[in-house]
C-alpha cells in the first residue's frame, strides 16, 4: 500500500470510511468486522469514523465501538490511525443536529476516548461548524485537547477557506486535516483543497464516491470515469479515487464501505496511474 503523511504519521494513500457499517441500511456486525479485517488485510492504516455515526438515540458512538472491536481482534489493530470527530448529533430520528459548544466538544472526547479504548485520540475532528457558537470557541476547545495531551492531533471538518485559515492560527499551526465532501458530483471544496495543498495540510474527501446510496452509479453518471476504467481494465471507483489522488500529496480519501469487496477495490486504486490527458479530462466532467 502506498502511503501519505497526516501531521506527523504516516498513513496509508487511501483509507476506510466506516460511517456506512453504522448508520440506517447498515449490515450485521459479522460482516462489519470482515469490512474491516479486510481493509486491514490490505494495508490501511486509517479509518474514519465520529461518535454521530449511528442509527438510533441510544447508541451514540456505534462506529467507534464497533472499530474498537475489530481492531482490538486483528493483529495490525495497532498500526492504525483512528480518525474520529465530534460536534454532530444524532437524535434517533434520523436527522442530524449540532452541538459546538466547547462543553460538548470536551465530554464528547472523553466518552470518545472510553468507546475507543485509548489514552489519547489519533486524529480529532471538529465535525460541522454549529452558527449557535463562535467558530473559535469550538475549535478552542479542540486546542485545548491537544494541549490536554487527550488528542494526539487536530483537524476540522466542512470547513471553508476562511475556517481553515482560522483553525490553523488558533491551533497555533498544528491543523493536520481538513475533512470536506469532495467528488465527481460535488466539486465545490476545490477550494479548500488547493488551500491545503499550500499549507501541507491532509485533505481527505469524504463520500469521494458520491454517496452510500450513489457510490455505484458514478460510471453511469459520469460517463468519462467508466471509459477510462474500461481502457484500464478497472472500476469507475478505482479511476475516482486515483483521479483524486493524482490531484495533490496531500489528498487521502477515504470511501465508505461496508463489504469486504468493495473496500479492496477501492484500495487497488493506490496502484492505478492515470495519464495526464486521463486527468485533464477528468477534471472537465
Amino acid at each position: 500500500m502506498h502511503t501519505r503523511r497526516i501531521g506527523d504519521i504516516e498513513v496509508s494513500a487511501i483509507g476506510l470510511g466506516a460511517m456506512p457499517m453504522s448508520i440506517e441500511g447498515r449490515p450485521d456486525e459479522t460482516r462489519s468486522l470482515a469490512t474491516i479485517h479486510a481493509a486491514l488485510d490490505a494495508g490501511v492504516t486509517l479509518i474514519d469514523t465520529a461518535d454521530a455515526y449511528h442509527q438510533y438515540a441510544d447508541e451514540v458512538g456505534h462506529n467507534e465501538t464497533l472499530i474498537a472491536k475489530a481492531l482490538a481482534s486483528h493483529d495490525r489493530g495497532k498500526d492504525v490511525l483512528v480518525a474520529t470527530k465530534g460536534g454532530h448529533l444524532r437524535p434517533g430520528d434520523g436527522t442530524w443536529t449540532l452541538d459546538g459548544s466547547p462543553e460538548h466538544i470536551k465530554e464528547a472526547c472523553e466518552a470518545s476516548l472510553r468507546r475507543l479504548g485509548v489514552e489519547a485520540i489519533g486524529l480529532y475532528q471538529f465535525h460541522r461548524p454549529d452558527p449557535k457558537v463562535p467558530y473559535a470557541e469550538s475549535v478552542g476547545a479542540v486546542r485545548d485537547l491537544l494541549d490536554a495531551g487527550k488528542i494526539r492531533m487536530a483537524g476540522i471538518s466542512n470547513a471553508n477557506p476562511e475556517q481553515i485559515r482560522q483553525a490553523s492560527e488558533i491551533l497555533g499551526g498544528r491543523l493536520v486535516s481538513v475533512q470536506n465532501q469532495f467528488s465527481p458530483a460535488f466539486r465545490s471544496s476545490e477550494p479548500e483543497l488547493r488551500l491545503c495543498d499550500e499549507l501541507g495540510i491532509a485533505f481527505l474527501p469524504w463520500s469521494p464516491l458520491g454517496g452510500i446510496s450513489r457510490a455505484g452509479e458514478l460510471g453511469s453518471v459520469h460517463a468519462p470515469f467508466a471509459r477510462i476504467a474500461e481502457v484500464h481494465g478497472v472500476s469507475p471507483q478505482q479511476v475516482c479515487l486515483a483521479w483524486m489522488l493524482a490531484k495533490s500529496p496531500v489528498v487521502v480519501p477515504i470511501p465508505g464501505s461496508s463489504r469486504p469487496e468493495t473496500i479492496r477495490d477501492s484500495l487497488a486504486a493506490a496502484d492505478l496511474a492515470l495519464t495526464a490527458d486521463e486527468r485533464a479530462e477528468l477534471d472537465t466532467v
